[in-house]
């Protein structure tokens, strides 16, 4: 059973004098006061999983079982929604949703046709394919290309057939894709060329990758787990946990996507956290729970005390990845919300996992936990001779040294940053070999790059030109004229009535592709000064919608809300850590070096993706802009996944500290009992996100690699050598907090009271 320490250095407004004796024998407890001893809830319930191990494993199994079931029957799909209430960019498409009827209406995406002569030549064929796509459930209209202003090249051997469905052809069941290709069969048969452009286009694409990915990260787990216990039976329990956490996670969160809008990268992102800190979470629990048996604990009460310890560090790291996640939020788009929100989903099962079901595993092997061993099992570090201390001596010798060095380095990695692109990753930056690559590419050499992204330009007319037929046709040519004459735009299309008269729509053509920089700026330029200069006088108002046009403005809402997110999840995690470690050092070095670790995985992102160094080694075939929400995105994760090793470092360096009261010698102890681990833990969850790499999604591509990167950058230069060299500088200050701080603070002990010192002097 874990003790209180006798003595605790109390807070005070400056750093307490040196203490370098031995705390003083605790006092007989006074009558009654056995109660204060009785171990906690989490305690408790670690030894009563332990002690009733088959009913823990059958309640698992059957939640296991029942959400699979739940999730096969009534569960819904992934598709990206990216609504942006209240812009221009939404209201001008809630208008051709009301207004413009059905060549308007639903979602477009481009069938395009590649022929070896005029694609005029195989007319029965186009009118055939034509026909029967309109008999295609979903689809509200389709356009022949052959009647259709515009649709045929200017060598007359390509075309575009514009299908409009009821909602993203993306979310449909992919044995859609049938239905689809029997209708273009006339066609092929012909000996026509057909691809199917975004969204349609990634219904088409494979989904296997996101399996193999799981595989290897679980594979390269195995090796880790092995060559880190030294024994099957422990490297096992921590994948068995994590796998079936993860299997419970994606079940809820399939059940969940039938109620509410999911990304289709939303369940990828999930399995990537939850299989990652499933891991780690099980794998700290098992590391102490084997240091405790071969210290001598029974079996039992070493599960008690490991989930009492290291099981409440899992618990208030957990909770900090889920606060960091939930604070997208704040962006107030859904899409960002329900991305963090899966994630999140997937971290709070791993945890609930890790100190209900991990017991209960613990408990079932008892002492085998070291059977089928490979080689010598070990423990934590006990003695000062090993690497790990020998390490943490190193840089406390040098500790300006390795602070300089390892700033140096983080600073480096960072310059990327400084010309970070933020847009939308379209079609152009998948592989090859998809259908949505190659129609994507058919269009760029046929009409254009611009045509990848034309914009839709949505004008509400008030009542007066409603009524007055010939003052709406003169409209009509002042906009087309003003519209062509700005610079970066290809062609503008003759502006037409909606069905009711109460809309004007054209279709403007950027002269480059929806990725360059040259298409932002022409899309500032038409809604902020081009469209209203052109409607002035006319008591009409200009929106510019359609695909290019949202990316932009969802790309402009996240760049101006992401300085909110990183405030409010940097505040949250410093009054987290500042109620659990009891120092304003501690949380304010934590803070600024996790936003440093951060900095550098998004220079990374930038060289690899934007500048092209590599990017075709990951199957990105161009260089690409980042994604606009990844860099919410990895921050929020980033953060998080940090804060899970700051809170497992300074717990046990705080842990030793309430013990010694002495600075230098927790700072080494914890260092050497956390290091081996950590890095296991590193090793795997950076396996884990680099396996996604093999993803066919680029988006995925950039967070799994900026995420590894984020995780190397933390276990290594943060963890190893820049928070220790600054809680050696800091001293005794490390442990300040002022006194009024600690009177307002809720006091929340990550290990719970802490456990008794060895004989060898070194907490357990």
């Amino acid at each position: 059973m874990t003790t209180e320490p006798t003595e605790r250095p109390a807070p005070v407004d400056r750093p307490s004098p040196p203490t370098r004796t031995a705390p003083a024998p605790a006092p007989a407890p006074a009558p009654g006061a056995a109660a204060a001893t009785r171990p906690g809830l989490l305690h408790r319930t670690g030894r009563w999983c332990a002690r009733r191990a088959w009913p823990v494993i059958v309640v698992w199994a059957a939640l296991l079982a029942g959400l699979g079931v739940a999730d096969a029957r009534w569960g819904g799909t992934f598709a990206d929604s990216f609504a942006l209430p209240g812009t221009a960019t939404q209201t001008g498409g809630d208008l051709l949703r009301d207004h413009g009827g059905r060549t308007t209406a639903g979602v477009a995406a481009p069938l395009v046709i590649r022929s070896g002569g005029p694609v005029s030549d195989h007319r029965a064929a186009v009118g055939s394919a034509v026909d029967a796509l309109g008999r295609l459930p979903d689809v509200l209209a389709v356009s022949d290309p052959l009647a259709t202003p515009g649709a045929v090249s200017a060598d007359g051997r390509t075309a575009l057939v514009t299908v409009r469905f009821a909602t993203t052809p993306a979310a449909f069941d992919p044995s859609y894709l049938a239905g689809v290709d029997a209708a273009v069969g006339p066609l092929r048969a012909d000996g026509v060329t057909v691809e199917y452009g975004d969204p349609l286009g990634q219904l088409a694409a494979p989904k296997s990758a996101d399996r193999a990915s799981e595989a290897i990260g679980l594979a390269v787990a195995v090796l880790v787990l092995l060559i880190g216990f030294g024994s099957v039976a422990a490297a096992g329990l921590p994948l068995l946990t994590a796998v079936l956490g993860l299997a419970a996670g994606l079940g809820g969160l399939g059940l969940l996507a039938a109620r509410f809008d999911f990304a289709q990268a939303a369940p990828t992102l999930a399995a990537m956290m939850g299989l990652g800190v499933g891991i780690d979470y099980a794998l700290f629990l098992v590391t102490r729970h084997r240091a405790l048996l071969h210290a001598g604990v029974e079996p039992t009460e070493a599960v008690g005390r490991t989930v009492a310890t290291s099981g409440r560090a899992v618990l208030v790291a957990a909770a900090t990845v889920a606060m960091a996640l939930a604070g997208l939020f704040a962006s107030g788009i859904g899409f960002i919300g329900t991305l963090g929100a899966a994630a999140g989903l997937t971290v709070l099962v791993a945890a609930a996992a890790s100190v209900t079901l991990t017991p209960a595993l613990l408990g079932l092997l008892g002492h085998r936990i070291d059977r089928l061993r490979v080689r010598t099992p070990v423990a934590e570090p006990t003695g000062s001779s090993d690497v790990w201390h020998r390490w943490a001596a190193l840089v406390g010798r040098r500790p300006w040294l390795f602070l300089s060095g390892g700033l140096l380095v983080l600073g480096v990695l960072a310059v990327p940053l400084a010309s970070l692109q933020l847009g939308h990753v379209d079609a152009g930056a998948q592989p090859a070999g998809r259908t949505d690559r190659r129609a994507y590419d058919l269009i760029g050499e046929a009409f254009g790059p611009g045509a990848n992204g034309p914009l839709t330009v949505v004008v509400q007319l008030d009542s007066r030109l409603v009524a007055d037929q010939a003052g709406r046709g003169r409209l009509a040519d002042g906009i087309g004229r003003e519209l062509a004459a700005v610079p970066g735009v290809a062609s503008v299309g003759r502006p037409v009535t909606s069905p009711d008269g109460v809309l004007l729509i054209t279709t403007v053509t950027p002269a480059t592709g929806p990725q360059d920089r040259a298409t932002s700026a022409l899309i500032h330029t038409l809604q902020d000064t081009a469209l209203p200069h052109a409607l002035a006088g006319s008591g009409a108002t200009g929106y510019l919608t359609g695909p290019t046009a949202a990316g932009q403005t969802f790309t402009d809402t996240l760049v101006a809300r992401l300085p909110l997110i990183i405030g409010i999840v940097v505040a949250a995690a410093f009054v987290l850590l500042l109620t659990v470690f009891r120092s304003l050092l501690v949380a304010v070095k934590a803070a600024v070096l996790n936003l440093c670790s951060i900095g550098a995985a998004y220079g990374v992102v930038v060289a690899v993706f934007q500048w092209g160094w590599g990017g075709g080694l990951l199957g990105v075939g161009e260089k690409v802009p980042v994604e606009s929400y990844v860099p919410m995105m990895m921050f929020a994760i980033a953060f998080g996944l940090s804060m899970d090793y700051e809170v497992f470092l300074l717990s046990r360096i705080r842990e030793t500290w309430l013990h010694r009261g002495d600075n230098h010698l927790a700072v080494a102890t914890g260092l050497a009992a956390t290091a081996r681990v950590i890095t296991c833990a590193a090793l795997i969850m950076t396996s884990v996100f680099l396996a996604f790499l093999l993803s066919s999604n680029a988006v995925v591509k950039m967070l799994a690699l900026g995420l590894g990167v984020s995780v190397v950058i933390d276990a290594t230069v943060v963890r190893l050598v820049l928070v220790p060299a600054t809680m050696y500088l800091f001293g005794r200050a490390n442990w300040w907090l002022p006194r009024p701080l600690d009177r307002l603070l809720p006091h929340l002990d990550p290990e719970g009271p802490a456990a008794a010192p060895t004989a060898g002097g070194e907490a357990r």
